[in-house]
């Protein structure tokens, strides 16, 4: 086994090299690295249904869609990732215990009573310390996972905070659980990159022939270029969302506009507007402007732009419009 302690603290590069060292090698690896702020949804989500869009914009938060399954997880500096490939054999590569388990063994012996428990959770009582996925390509596993160390649970909670009842699909839909950072429950104070080399270190115990592993010039251009064709572009973090219905209602005085958008692929493919202000013949064009477009706050915005809105659409602005329409 390799290990891998990651400088990097770009979310879009971490993804990524993850994919890269799972279908590039037959070696395998330990990864440890951080994100800067991020919000990380899994592969089969609706990624508009799992984040807090007006929070992230104004964060400037990156949404990087990952390889695996799974619900929708912050990650910032105080919060630690750690990632498994390893080779299997069919029927038996998934095993949550097998690789959760060299971490709890760290945590109980720092005094922190660590346990499996929700789905594929690590728990301290009944809060989440730790959410894990997996991912099978061929014969190898990718198994990753976080470790809230002292990492900032209201930016986690405020960026995920949603409506569960503005969309409609078949998406993975995320299992909200109270959270807690690992460092609330220790004996005695340490940092996160002590408990970082505790990791390292008992990994390195528990494995014979293990060596460290540096990423050479050609492994970052390659992870790169799959930055560049897929993790850093709207169409894999926005676009890859299963079909889904927004439905969205403003109030604008004592009147209200309904608004009904039907995306796949992350288009939009159908829209209407309903409520006693709407003209249907001026509406209908209004409508048709915006199918085709993107569902993305700037694409709209753009579309919406080369218009007056208020010959469609009288006593509302831009913005409260764009806040309707996600």
């Amino acid at each position: 086994m390799f290990l891998i302690y990651q400088p990097s603290t770009n979310p879009y590069f971490n993804i990524a090299s993850e994919e890269y060292l799972l279908k590039s090698f037959s070696d395998e690896f330990f990864i440890i690295y951080r994100n800067e702020p991020s919000v990380i949804v899994g592969k089969h989500q609706n990624t508009m249904a799992e984040i807090n869009l007006e929070f992230v914009r104004r964060r400037g938060l990156p949404v990087v869609r990952r390889l695996s399954g799974g619900g929708t997880v912050y990650h910032d500096l105080g919060n630690i990732n750690y990632t498994f490939v390893a080779n299997g054999t069919e029927g038996s590569m998934v095993d949550f215990k097998r690789h959760t388990q060299p971490i709890i063994d760290i945590l109980q012996a720092l005094g922190v009573n660590a346990r499996i428990g929700g789905k594929n959770d690590i728990r301290v009582g009944e809060k989440k310390i730790s959410g894990n996925a997996e991912h099978i390509y061929k014969n190898r596993i990718l198994h990753h996972g976080t470790l809230l160390f002292n990492s900032n649970l209201d930016e986690l909670n405020e960026s995920i905070k949603i409506n569960p009842s503005t969309y409609t699909d078949s998406a993975v839909k995320s299992i909200r659980s109270q959270v807690a950072n690992i460092s609330d429950y220790l004996n005695h104070n340490i940092s996160i990159d002590d408990f970082t080399s505790l990791i390292l270190n008992h990994i390195k115990e528990g494995s014979p022939n293990t060596n460290e592993y540096q990423l050479s010039i050609k492994d970052i251009s390659s992870i790169n270029q799959l930055i560049s064709i897929k993790y850093s572009t709207w169409d894999w973090n926005y676009g890859y969302s299963p079909s889904y219905i927004l439905n969205k209602q403003i109030p604008i005085g004592d009147k209200t506009l309904s608004i009904q958008i039907s995306a796949e692929k992350g288009l939009i493919r159908s829209i209407a507007f309903s409520g006693s202000m709407i003209v249907k013949n001026r509406i209908e064009h209004l409508e048709k402007l915006l199918n085709g477009c993107p569902h993305d706050m700037d694409e709209i915005a753009n579309r919406l732009s080369k218009v007056d809105l208020n010959y469609y659409l009288p006593q509302i602005s831009l913005e409260e419009l764009l806040g309707g329409l996600f």
